[in-house]
C-alpha cells in the first residue's frame, strides 16, 4: 500500500498541476477536478502496474478497461467531493484536493486497483477460491 500510495502521490502531483492550471483559466472546479483526475490516472497506471503491484503481465484491453473504470469512477468521486468540500463548504482548492484525494484513495482507488485491475495472475479474476484456499 505504501508504494501504491507513492504512485498515487506522483499521479496526484500531475492531477494537481492540471487542476490548478485549469482553475486559473477559470474552468469550473468540478470540471477541473475531473480532468485533473484523468491526467493523474495516466501517471498512476504505469507506476502501479510495474512498481506498486509488480504486474509483469502484458497490458491487455481488459486490464486497461478495468483501470479506465476505476479511474473514471475516481474522477467522478473527486468531482463530487470537490463540489461539496471546495464549492459548498468553501475550503480552498488545494487543501480540499488533498483531503478529497486521501479519502477517495483509501475508500475506493487502492482497493479497486488491487482487486480489479492489478490482480494476482495465479487464479482467474472470477474464480472461486478452493476449500484449501478458504482455510488459509
Amino acid at each position: 500500500m505504501v508504494v501504491a500510495g507513492m504512485s498515487g502521490v506522483m499521479g496526484t502531483a500531475a492531477d494537481v498541476v492540471v487542476l490548478m492550471l485549469l482553475v486559473q483559466l477559470a474552468v469550473a472546479i468540478p470540471v477541473a477536478a475531473f480532468l485533473g483526475s484523468a491526467a493523474g490516472a495516466f501517471v498512476c497506471f504505469g507506476m502501479n502496474k510495474y512498481v506498486a503491484f509488480r504486474d509483469r503481465s502484458p497490458i491487455t484491453f481488459e486490464q486497461v478497461g478495468r483501470f479506465a473504470f476505476v479511474a473514471l469512477t475516481t474522477a467522478i468521486a473527486m468531482a463530487v467531493m470537490m463540489k461539496l468540500v471546495a464549492v459548498e463548504l468553501g475550503v480552498p482548492v488545494f487543501p480540499a484536493k488533498l483531503l478529497c484525494a486521501a479519502i477517495v484513495f483509501f475508500a475506493w482507488t487502492y482497493p479497486a486497483q488491487r482487486r480489479l485491475v492489478f490482480t494476482r495472475r495465479s487464479r482467474p479474476l472470477h474464480a472461486e477460491p478452493s476449500a484449501a484456499q478458504s482455510l488459509a
